[in-house]
């Protein structure tokens, strides 16, 4: 029994862990989904096996390959400019304490509203299609980036600085060897979050405000009692959000391996 204990130990410690057992796990749910519609006969139009989901495939695929890149393109539009304008935020907050006491509670009001509502309006503003998608993308995506650089800014040890500056280090000085440095985990950090919230507010206003994009194929499919196709799309999104979410966990571990 010690023996398979430490087998089994050896085996998470290795790494085609992190490999197999996600793998595993993917097919078991798979395996308990087809069983279930069929062991309970569970209608189609409520919940298809995953047979037919796949059967969809190959009739689907050039909708499928044609919208999911609009949902990309937005997705990653918007968070790139959330990363452009979270981290100058994030840098002026974390720096400037007059700077937090004015903008942090606007920030947090601005979170607190739903995305969702926005939506409506963004289409009255900028019409159906991208524009309001790449909004939706941002403004979910700008939050997390913004608060995590001000918060990996502003908790430098205060010694640190200090010695830093009777050594007759400069502010600029003091960001590039400590600051910048000490930012980073939080930065990545946020990044991981944020393009998953950038992901889901781009899926969002396509179901809403858009003539395009996986959001706006599952409302079709819905509409049109396409629920295999629908459900389609929705493992779909999962692989995208999978990809976007690794893409970001590799860079962080390739550019700031001593944070880990």
């Amino acid at each position: 029994m010690q023996n398979v204990q430490k087998l089994f130990k050896e085996f998470l410690d290795s790494k085609v862990a992190p490999v197999v057992l996600p793998i595993a796990a993917i097919v078991t749910l798979f395996g308990v989904w087809e069983i279930s519609v069929w062991l309970f006969k569970i209608p189609a139009h409520i919940l298809p096996p995953l047979s037919s989901v796949l059967k969809a495939i190959a009739p689907q695929a050039p909708y499928l390959l044609k919208n999911s890149w609009f949902t990309f393109y937005t997705t990653m539009l918007g968070f790139i400019l959330a990363v452009i304008a979270g981290v100058m935020l994030g840098f002026l907050i974390g720096y400037s304490r007059l700077a937090y006491l004015t903008l942090y509670p606007i920030l947090v009001g601005f979170n607190t509203i739903p995305k969702v509502a926005l939506v409506p309006l963004l289409a009255i503003w900028f019409g159906i299609g991208a524009v309001p998608a790449v909004i939706t993308a941002f403004s979910l995506a700008f939050f997390p980036i913004a608060v995590n650089v001000a918060v990996g800014l502003s908790t430098v040890e205060p010694e640190m600085r200090d010695v830093l500056h009777s050594l007759g280090a400069s502010d600029f000085e003091l960001f590039q060897k400590v600051g910048f440095p000490h930012a980073l985990p939080y930065l990545f950090a946020s990044l991981k979050v944020a393009i998953s919230l950038a992901f889901v507010g781009a899926v969002i206003s396509e179901t809403v405000a858009s003539n395009a994009g996986v959001g706006y194929l599952i409302v079709s499919y819905a509409s049109s009692f396409e629920v295999p196709a629908a459900f389609l799309c929705l493992l779909l999104l999962a692989v995208m959000g999978v990809i976007l979410y690794s893409f970001f966990a590799v860079l962080e571990t390739k550019l700031i391996p001593w944070a880990r």
